[in-house]
């Protein structure tokens, strides 16, 4: 059972177009999300671009599988990594996060540089 403080995130790694890793954090009763090319970093101080796309509905967290040819995102998704975070803090261009998943853990940051182009970061311990 997870925290009351703790909500759901995924990583699906999706085999479209490009392939990309897609971030999904549950927020505001939605999957907030990001396209992240290179995935999210392994290492601390490690940055990478996050592409900010529309949120997602709740259900889509467990989604595997193949999207047609002809629908937006068309190709193969995989879940890539999932389980619960921490929010530490956020505001309009900052997300300050914890990840406890079986891949990805640790304190992350999301900074939003402008429109729709975020950096995420791993934090140092």
């Amino acid at each position: 059972m997870k925290n009351k403080k703790e909500s759901r995130f995924v990583i699906q790694e999706h085999f479209s177009r490009t392939h990309h890793f897609d971030f999904r954090l549950e927020l505001d009763n939605v999957l907030k999300s990001w396209a992240v090319p290179k995935g999210l970093p392994e290492k601390a101080g490690i940055r990478r671009l996050a592409v900010q796309t529309e949120d997602h509905n709740l259900d889509y967290i467990d989604f595997e599988g193949e999207i047609p040819e002809g629908f937006y995102g068309a190709g193969k998704v995989k879940i890539f990594d999932l389980g619960t975070f921490e929010l530490v803090e956020r505001s309009e261009k900052k997300i300050v996060f914890v990840l406890k998943g079986k891949r990805f853990f640790g304190k992350y940051t999301l900074l939003k540089m402008d429109d729709k182009n975020w950096i995420i970061i791993k934090n140092k311990l």
